[in-house]
């Protein structure tokens, strides 16, 4: 019997060098497979290459995308995408210009008091999501943050917590706080990987939806809520 070998898609002269310019600038894979499929968004509209594209055919899509309700967030996306490819592949600032960033309404955010973040870490039972949540409420982390700590990153001597490649691939240091560093111990007790959170002994590390679905499971009451999602700005 014989069996189906997979054969490789070639990746276009094109393509390669988006991906070829984007490796250069260290950008993160997440970011470079969002704008491959951004600009592949662009080309589908487009019927052809994208290198061939007019400021007319730049027009046309953007006014696509609003009359098909795409999200003004993904629409921005979709603009440093190609903004991207068509400055620094295709070498047109020109065309670059032509593309319209849409102005966003910015909300406030809703701030927890000290009591309704009590009451809501209070509700949690299970000690893991506990330590996660106070670590993401009690030093400023975001959920992807918290759920790529390691035990190491953990600085008792000089209370601090250490975030490697938080947003934007940046290093910092955030305050750990001496109540949080004790939670963190009881829990590291239970801990058996280089995680500080793992979702089983042979897992890495917790998935980032873990700390809002854990929010919204042990929300202790309808006063918090309609505020008590997790930060992951």
């Amino acid at each position: 019997m014989n069996e189906l070998v997979p054969v490789a898609v070639p990746v276009s002269p094109l393509r390669q060098r988006l991906i070829d310019d984007m490796s250069m600038r260290h950008f993160s894979r997440e970011t470079q497979r969002n704008y491959i499929r951004d600009v592949g968004r662009f080309a589908t509209f487009l019927g052809r290459p994208p290198d061939t594209a007019t400021a007319d055919d730049l027009r046309s899509f953007q006014i696509d995308q609003r009359d098909n309700g795409v999200p003004v967030p993904t629409m921005n996306s979709i603009v440093a995408a190609l903004r991207f490819f068509f400055n620094h592949t295709l070498d047109r600032p020109d065309l670059a210009r032509r593309l319209v960033r849409i102005k966003q309404m910015r909300k406030l955010p809703v701030v927890l008091s000290r009591d309704e973040i009590a009451r809501l870490l209070g509700a949690t039972t299970c000690l893991k999501h506990q330590a996660a949540l106070s670590v993401a409420y009690g030093a400023g982390l975001r959920v992807a943050e918290v759920s790529m700590l390691k035990v190491r990153d953990v600085d008792s001597e000089r209370m601090l917590l250490r975030v490697e490649r938080g947003k934007g691939g940046q290093y910092r240091n955030a305050m750990l706080a001496a109540d949080l560093l004790t939670l963190l111990r009881q829990w590291a007790v239970s801990s058996l990987t280089s995680m500080l959170f793992s979702s089983s002994p042979s897992s890495a590390s917790i998935a980032p939806r873990t700390c809002p679905r854990a929010t919204s499971r042990n929300r202790p009451s309808p006063a918090v809520a309609s505020t008590s999602a997790a930060p992951s700005r």
